[in-house]
């Protein structure tokens, strides 16, 4: 996580200037948590309703749809890049602030820009045939999806760094276990909000009305989500930044570039074992983010508004599932213990999934989503919390750094997946339920394989090589 590892300057001087400098409250907290929650309702646009309208309504190939999108995770690695520029570089007057700002103005605006080329993408392909405009529009909204994750890694990774300026050591994990719960509680409210807007199309309405309700979704979400932005940050940093009186971070997230985090991953045995298997983990839970909403659609005829809705449900189960293992199951069975029973439940919902669409009853998948989610919830506290006590101190802040970009990959490498094995089922499958019952197959597959890892990770042997491991390549990239 990019907040959890920068610590104060060590001068004498400064607890003297961090006197005069306020600390953080609780409902401070709860405002910074506002640009999560905005970033949480944006998430829903591209994996809540373009996935669904591009997939089931426009007809495009799952494996397209989903390696558009997809594009906005695949430019992770700039993060490094906007890291260093809001170290160095202040912008409208602030370090942090004003890349916040940028990007949460770019993001809004090249979100709507992105739907009205899915428009042209599906025009072009309404003949059945795949033409050379058609091929220009792929490409174009590929870019245009690719500047929209530039936009959020402008304001995202900025935003990380202000919550380590304006966190002490004694209240820096609560912030940041406040600020991220928020992103699910934006998920929620995004699911929701976005289905009351589309709540007027019916499951065959004609395309005009779809485009309509949508562009009007497109307008309204994206404002809503900058003002939330600029809610959660106007002030914060010129009242509780202590920038100016620490050193630059060292080994932050947003410091760690692509090379040097595979480098960390393969370090040693033991670091090439976990992290595999936290890659495998996370490309098994997220392979449907892609195809989910067109299953609600196709399966179980469900309309545009009760599939975006379902991002609810699995919200919900995950706030409830981070939540219960961090204090009530993690403290009973151990933190290997625990993702080993989560990676086991969610494997078990994708086949409860499966089932659902037997039976095409939609309150089925939606009380099954809500079972992996909290499941998900499980897993995830789990590996992340065992990421945490395995690696030494020393060396935490590049290891949870390598870790963080590697996982941005891993989600979009997961999105592309979902897409590209949809594509193979409705090639190979001869229903609709089988095409995508391979893709939820072959994600319960996925992390039985990556439970199967976790077994072979010895933490002993992890703690006492992992350290000299990493910090050979940290004294190598000195050099």
């Amino acid at each position: 996580m990019e907040t959890s590892n920068l610590s104060p300057d060590s001068e004498p001087n400064q607890s003297v200037n961090s006197i005069s400098i306020p600390k953080v409250k609780l409902l401070t907290m709860f405002r910074l948590g506002l640009f999560q929650m905005a970033l949480g309702i944006m998430s829903i646009l591209t994996l809540g309703v373009l996935n669904r309208v591009m997939i089931e309504e426009l007809r495009v190939p799952a494996l397209i749809a989903a390696g558009t999108i997809a594009m906005h995770q695949f430019v992770a690695p700039v993060r490094v890049w906007f890291g260093q520029m809001s170290d160095t570089k202040p912008l409208l007057g602030y370090h942090r602030s004003g890349y916040v700002w940028v990007g949460a103005a770019l993001f809004a605006i090249v979100s709507f820009l992105a739907v009205q080329v899915v428009w042209q993408l599906g025009l072009s392909l309404q003949t059945g045939n795949w033409t050379t405009q058609t091929s220009g529009w792929v490409v174009f909204l590929a870019l245009i999806f690719g500047l929209y994750g530039l936009a959020i890694s402008a304001s995202s990774t900025p935003f990380a760094a202000l919550l380590v300026d304006v966190s002490d050591e004694d209240n820096r994990s609560k912030l940041v276990g406040v600020v991220w719960s928020m992103l699910m509680v934006g998920i929620i409210i995004g699911a929701i909000i976005s289905s009351g807007l589309l709540r007027q199309i019916a499951l065959d309405a004609p395309l005009e009305v779809v485009q309509t309700q949508v562009n009007r979704l497109f307008l309204i979400v994206p404002a809503i989500a900058f003002g939330l932005c600029l809610l959660a940050t106007v002030g914060v940093e010129k009242k509780y930044s202590r920038y100016a009186i620490r050193s630059n971070a060292i080994d932050r997230e947003d410091k760690i570039t692509l090379g040097m985090a595979m480098r960390v991953l393969t370090a040693s045995r033991q670091t090439g074992i976990f992290f595999t298997f936290l890659l495998l983990m996370t490309i098994s839970l997220f392979m449907q983010d892609a195809v989910l909403e067109p299953y609600g659609g196709e399966v179980f005829s469900m309309t545009i508004a009760e599939t975006t809705k379902l991002n609810a449900f699995f919200g919900t189960g995950t706030l409830v599932g981070l939540s219960m293992t961090g204090f009530l199951i993690a403290p009973r069975l151990g933190k290997k213990n625990t993702t080993k029973l989560g990676c086991i439940a969610v494997a078990g919902c994708f086949v409860i999934i499966i089932l659902a669409g037997t039976t095409a009853n939609p309150k089925f998948l939606q009380w099954s989503l809500i079972l992996f989610g909290f499941a998900s919830g499980v897993t995830t506290t789990g590996a992340l919390s065992l990421m945490l006590d395995l690696t030494a101190a020393e060396t935490a802040g590049t290891f949870i750094g390598a870790w963080g970009l590697a996982q941005a990959l891993a989600r979009a490498l997961a999105t592309v997946s979902g897409g590209a094995v949809l594509n193979l089922g409705k090639t190979l499958l001869t229903t609709p339920l089988l095409a995508y019952g391979l893709v939820f197959a072959t994600q319960a597959i996925g992390i039985l394989l990556a439970l199967g890892l976790l077994a072979r990770v010895n933490v002993t042997e992890f703690q006492r090589n992992a350290k000299q491991a990493i910090a050979s390549i940290l004294e190598s990239e000195l050099d």
